[in-house]
């Protein structure tokens, strides 16, 4: 009997730093997860960062100019993808073409997991010609977010997709986004796999020695707010629920709404409302210590995102979370178990929620296990990683056996891939 095809190199693609952002962490994490068990070698294709991961190989990504979908806390300054002209999309292409062949000459993947549905997916598309290895694609939601705003990205992420092996979606509304963004006919090769945390670097308990202090926190009820300062993630309606919130609001974070966001907090004369700005590495510490300081996270989004990191380890840290009933968030936020889910867009229902846990303390210490317990039982990157190790296995294993057979040897998808060669949907 012919012994089954091993998987031994996977390469990750990954256009943003591996620190800054949620799809930057969870690449970092998951390969970094994958690696530590020693069955499976990765290595990640990004550009560059100061900080480096023990044992894992980062290959620069070049880049003609920063680019982001909503804007990245590293780039203070960088174009849009949706709004880049046709030339500047070239450009941005060949640069990522470049830096993932030598990628490539040198790792010799047998598989590369590619994330995000945009310039990076159509690379590993033509790669996937010229070497015949396969790929799959995670799809974080703001690639979607860019071909919705600008179809001219959608076609080559179509074909893509096409002859993608498997497609996965970090939550259920970024799949059916997915779906109805680039077509119904992806749905048989997609699955869903959230992010998670490293349980191990967030103990149940921890001790306060930096920011109670530095930040004269001493007692006050701490209500924080982390992430990506842009119009999607709905800032705006936590700064109008903060006059009727008693405590203190930390907004840690940069982003393109930084300045709108402290003009409407002066207009509202919101003086419980404290902009802490983006903690980098020299913060990371400070960081982590308003995870266990606060006494509720509010994620007040107003779009479909998927489930953000920041609330896995604001509840890992025994934080409850109040959060809006969207997009990926509801997959670990439980109405009235380990948080509150409120309305989008309701600065009310906001107030009345963070104050409910505030003035309980009963409440806010049992939401706060119970939101630990459900970290631990579903979202560790351990249980994660041998999720996507069952789906490489399964493509590469795929892959091999139909090299030589109706899929021909550049390893098309035979009757699925069909109708991708010319992006039709």
């Amino acid at each position: 009997m012919a012994k089954k095809p091993k998987i031994n190199k996977v390469l990750f693609l990954q256009c943003f730093p591996l620190w800054g952002c949620g799809s930057g962490a969870y690449t970092r994490e998951l390969a970094a997860e994958i690696n530590k068990a020693k069955k499976i070698k990765t290595a990640i294709v990004c550009p560059e960062s100061k900080e480096k991961i023990a044992g894992l190989k980062i290959y620069p990504l070049e880049l003609p100019f920063p680019v982001a979908f909503t804007g990245h806390p590293e780039w203070p300054v960088c174009k849009l993808y949706q709004d880049l002209t046709p030339k500047e999309v070239s450009q941005v292409f060949n640069f990522f073409l470049r830096s993932v062949v030598r990628a490539v000459d040198d790792f010799k993947p047998d598989l590369i997991h590619v994330q995000h549905i945009s310039l990076l997916s159509w690379v590993t598309n033509f790669i996937k010609t010229l070497y015949g290895i396969n790929f799959i694609v995670t799809s974080h939601g703001t690639g979607i977010l860019a071909a919705s705003q600008n179809k001219v990205f959608v076609p080559s992420s179509q074909d893509a997709l096409g002859r993608a092996k498997k497609i996965l979606a970090v939550s259920g509304d970024t799949k059916r986004w997915l779906l109805e963004t680039f077509g119904k006919e992806f749905s048989h090769k997609m699955g869903i796999i959230p992010g998670g945390i490293d349980i191990e670097r967030f103990p149940p308990e921890k001790k306060i020695k930096i920011i109670n202090k530095k930040y004269k926190l001493k007692n006050k009820k701490v209500i924080l707010f982390s992430g990506k300062l842009t119009p999607q993630k709905g800032v705006q309606y936590l700064l109008k629920a903060a006059k009727d919130i008693k405590g203190h609001i930390y907004i840690i974070g940069d982003g393109p709404e930084m300045k709108n966001l402290e003009d409407l907090s002066y207009k509202l004369n919101a003086g419980n409302v404290h902009f802490l700005g983006y903690m980098g590495d020299d913060k990371k510490e400070e960081f982590k210590e308003f995870y266990y300081r606060a006494d509720v996270l509010v994620t007040p989004s107003v779009w479909d995102e998927p489930l953000g990191l920041v609330i896995l380890e604001a509840m890992s840290c025994k934080t409850p979370v109040v959060a809006t009933r969207k997009g990926g968030i509801p997959l670990a936020v439980k109405n009235g178990v380990n948080g509150f889910l409120v309305r989008p867009r309701s600065s009310q229902q906001i107030a009345e929620a963070v104050n409910k846990l505030l003035a309980n303390d009963e409440l806010r210490k049992k939401m706060g296990e119970a939101a630990r317990q459900t970290v631990e039982r579903k979202f560790t990157w351990k249980k994660i990683a041998q999720k996507y190790i069952r789906v490489y296995k399964k493509a590469y294993t795929n892959h091999q056996n139909g090299k030589n057979g109706k899929n021909g040897k550049n390893g098309k998808n035979g009757k699925n891939g069909k109708n991708h060669s010319n992006g039709k949907k």
